[in-house]
């Protein structure tokens, strides 16, 4: 029986909905349509245990909907993503799978399921790249930078600096105690890490971009051209996640998690 967790999320269109559908492109029928029409597409296809070729065929239905609403509807949400990624792992392109669960995660890191699927996902990976060491311990160290998405750090400046003030006002107004200076400065120093990490993440997302590798597997080159050696013994495989670091003319200059570089043909991943 299929795991709860990949089951669609049946309240995304609402959300969807209430925050796109003033740009979208399709009439707003044709999406609830389409979503709910993919939506029986993956229930059939978790209901087709005995017939594989039944199931693979339904979960391409679903992701072809699923994409539609995306593409031509200009809709851009989570659950919408992590629908689509859950398509794509139960068909069994682990690539794509994993390029939308960090598309939905992108747009919500604070979902649960998001994050569970999208680290099983990667657990399927072939490639086994370490991350350095200092960057281990720095998302430890400052664990809220990390794993708390963009729109709760904001919110949660907004309430310690409403903190502040409030004690800030209570010892112009009363006097000078030791708790009271104590919170005053706790809530200083808050303020201060939860506006830095905004800032700080907001800065490296206008100017960094991610992909994934979605194809079985690609020889990575040192250079640009497929006459130039390749940069590791063995091939990249689907899944494996990379920073952009120059794009040229059928061509993606990519830098891994262990901070290595190589060159891959620009139709080998996407990026997110």
């Amino acid at each position: 029986m299929i795991n709860k967790k990949y089951k669609p999320v049946l309240i995304g269109l609402f959300l969807v909905c209430l925050g796109s559908l003033a740009k979208a492109e399709l009439p707003k029928e044709q999406v609830y349509s389409l979503f709910n029409q993919a939506n029986e597409y993956f229930r059939e296809a978790n209901a087709a245990t005995n017939d594989s070729d039944k199931a693979m065929s339904l979960y391409q239905k679903a992701i072809l909907n699923y994409e539609k609403i995306i593409s031509d509807g200009q809709i851009h949400n989570s659950k919408l993503y992590y629908n689509l990624a859950n398509a794509y792992f139960l068909k069994g392109d682990l690539g794509k799978a994993i390029l939308n669960y960090v598309r939905a995660e992108e747009l919500d890191n604070s979902d649960a399921n998001i994050k569970k699927n999208l680290a099983f996902a990667r657990s399927q990976r072939i490639d086994s790249i370490s991350e350095k060491t200092q960057k281990r311990v720095l998302q430890t160290l400052f664990f809220w930078h990390y794993d708390f998405s963009i729109k709760t750090k904001f919110i949660l400046s907004c309430i310690f600096f409403a903190a502040f003030c409030l004690f800030l006002t209570i010892v112009v107004w009363f006097g000078r105690t030791v708790p009271r200076i104590i919170a005053v400065v706790i809530f200083g120093i808050l303020v201060l890490c939860f506006i830095v990490s905004v800032s700080l993440e907001s800065y490296t997302r206008s100017g960094t971009y991610h992909g994934v590798i979605t194809i079985p597997e690609v020889v990575a080159r040192q250079g640009d051209g497929r006459n130039y050696p390749a940069s590791f013994k063995e091939p990249l495989h689907e899944g494996t996640e990379f920073d952009l670091l120059e794009q040229r003319v059928g061509w993606f200059h990519i830098k891994l998690s262990d901070d290595s570089d190589a060159w891959i043909p620009d139709n080998s991943a996407e990026l997110v």
